[in-house]
């Protein structure tokens, strides 16, 4: 196993106390340092930290609990420009991020995942294969247990398969994954990301600090990926789709047949998961237990026996001939209009939510090819309205609708048998759920009362 740096020095400051930056602290207080945590709200769980021996401050910037600090360690849930990471930065302090905090503690081999869309199925669906070859597996990261939190509670022989966000990579700083996995861009977080060049950078620091004894895995289709170094000395492994005989692509799509290595390793047909973008999540999550040395046999059966995860593209009923499918997790334009692409035609589409700065233009499209009609909901009702006037202009029945459960009576009164009421908001549910899991179980609810 290569050697990793060690715990930076304390006195620390963990900024934000969700789920991530609990982690961290608890984590950096039992190895016996000196931890103050604060956050501007009040967070569930903080009781557990005081008991622990760190010093807590809620409600509260952090700025006065800098004096003495050698390293501040930054939820991911916090902007760069929150008051105490500006003031530590002009201060000298160093900050890292609680990925590098778990990394550094851990003594396992990781594979790491990321991309705009499909980081936690890809996650899920290495760990799946990984038990399904008999292989100890613990899956961590940005949806899931943080990274810091398996640290001493896995065993030594256990790969850690960890979901990395871009606001987690931008934080790392030595972090150098045995396997890191880059699935694909799409405009995103450009609430939090200055641009989209900044963004594709700070998923790209998955890369950066490999070695040549580490395999860098990539999507050799993604435009943003052309022509371009990814960063970092690790092999490269490119998996491909309908680019069957690519010499730089190990993993392959063509003809409906996934190869690897000019060897057929299942029919895309065998994959229970809906949609054309999750043959691409398989090959991903193939190429990584592929590459790390699993056998191609139960790669196949792992990938032929997962069903899926929550709020992804998940059957939730069949009422009257009409399939309801919660793809609540589809928070942005590019996951939407995959989920619209699933299937043939007859979508009755739930949109909207919250804005994240992201135009609406790519959904015309999509809803274009697959849609009945379109019910908007939330504060990106009017400009996903504005993005879709020339479908309506043509007849597309666009509704507006004053909460979800308005979109959901009505598309459940217009659906015909055979056809598809869909939740794809293209939108963070921030505007009126604590997150997509709500959203998506609210969705599952409404309809259940159908």
């Amino acid at each position: 196993m290569k050697r990793r740096p060690p715990l930076p020095e304390g006195p620390f400051l963990v900024v934000g106390l969700a789920r991530s930056g609990r982690a961290a602290a608890r984590l950096l207080a039992e190895r016996g340092g000196e931890v103050r945590g604060c956050d501007a709200g009040r967070p569930e769980g903080t009781e557990a930290l005081a008991e622990a021996g760190v010093t807590v401050s809620l409600e509260s910037d952090g700025i006065e609990l800098l004096d003495g600090v050698r390293t501040v360690v930054k939820s991911p849930g916090v902007p760069q420009e929150s008051a105490a990471v500006a003031e530590a930065r002009r201060r000298g302090i160093p900050i890292l991020g609680e990925l590098e905090i778990g990394w550094r503690a851990l003594d396992n081999r990781v594979i790491a995942v990321t991309g705009t869309n499909g980081k936690t199925t890809v996650t899920e669906l290495i760990g799946h294969i990984h038990r399904t070859a008999g292989e100890p597996v613990a899956v961590a990261g940005n949806v899931g247990a943080p990274l810091a939190s398996l640290a001493g509670a896995v065993a030594a022989d256990a790969t850690v398969v960890c979901e990395c966000s871009s606001f987690q990579l931008e934080d790392a700083e030595a972090f150098a994954p045995e396997c890191a996995v880059f699935l694909n861009l799409a405009p995103d977080h450009l609430d939090r990301h200055p641009s989209a060049e900044q963004y594709l950078a700070a998923k790209l620091r998955i890369f950066a600090n490999q070695s040549d004894g580490d395999v860098a895995v990539f999507n050799g289709d993604e435009p943003a990926l052309a022509g371009r170094d990814i960063g970092g000395c690790a092999r490269r492994l490119a998996f491909c789709s309908e680019r069957g005989g690519d010499p730089d692509c190990e993993l392959t799509l063509a003809s409906g047949t996934i190869f690897w290595r000019s060897e057929p390793l299942l029919e895309v047909a065998e994959l229970p998961l809906l949609g054309v973008h999750n043959a691409a999540n398989a090959m991903a999550a193939a190429a990584a237990a592929l590459a790390m040395g699993l056998a191609p046999e139960p790669v196949a059966d792992a990938l032929c026996g997962f069903g899926g995860l929550p709020h992804r593209l998940e059957r939730i009923a069949e009422r009257d001939g009409v399939l309801y499918v919660n793809d609540s997790k589809a928070t942005n334009v590019a996951a939407a209009a995959a989920g619209l692409r699933a299937f043939d035609g007859g979508v009755h589409a739930i949109l909207g939510g919250s804005l994240k700065g992201e135009p609406f233009d790519g959904l015309r499209a999509p809803v274009g090819e697959r849609c009945a009609a379109c019910y908007l909901i939330g504060e990106a009702a009017e400009p996903i309205a504005d993005a879709l006037a020339p479908l309506a202009e043509r007849g597309m029945r666009i509704e507006r609708c004053s909460e979800l459960e308005e979109a959901v009576r009505a598309a459940a009164g217009a659906a015909q048998p055979g056809e598809v009421v869909l939740l794809s908001p293209a939108c963070a549910s921030f505007d009126a759920f604590r997150d997509f899991e709500h959203r998506g179980e609210r969705f599952r609810e409404l309809v259940g009362k159908l």
